[in-house]
């Protein structure tokens, strides 16, 4: 017996066959990435003085274009948005509302 994939709802999953990215992933590694560039420039000593001022933000400053790029492109793609703690869902509300079928009378009221 086979089952195909393709055509069974699988909850979170997008059309397009990619998971969602975590964008704080995303942009933390980004960011680790750059500073260890930025460490291998300077340990190599291929930049010096003062453009090591420059050159140690620049990480971040990359890191957090990638990060509003990737939330801007990717937000009208996720079939759901996920926030907060994901876990298991919230029981259902078993109390229903009381109904008055005793009360027949109309209490709205023509605006004029």
């Amino acid at each position: 017996m086979s089952t195909d994939t393709a055509t069974t709802e699988q909850p979170g999953l997008i059309e397009s066959g990619r998971h969602p990215v975590n964008i704080g992933h995303l942009v933390m590694g980004l960011a680790f990435l750059g500073m260890v560039g930025v460490w291998a420039l300077i340990q190599g000593n291929v930049v010096q003085g003062h453009d090591i001022r420059w050159l140690l933000p620049m990480p971040w400053v990359l890191a957090g274009i990638a990060g509003l790029l990737a939330t801007t492109l990717t937000s009208g793609r996720h079939a759901s948005r996920q926030t907060g703690w994901v876990g298991l869902p919230e029981p259902a509300d078993t109390h229903a509302p009381p109904t008055d079928s005793d009360d027949n009378t109309d209490t709205t009221q023509e605006i004029r």
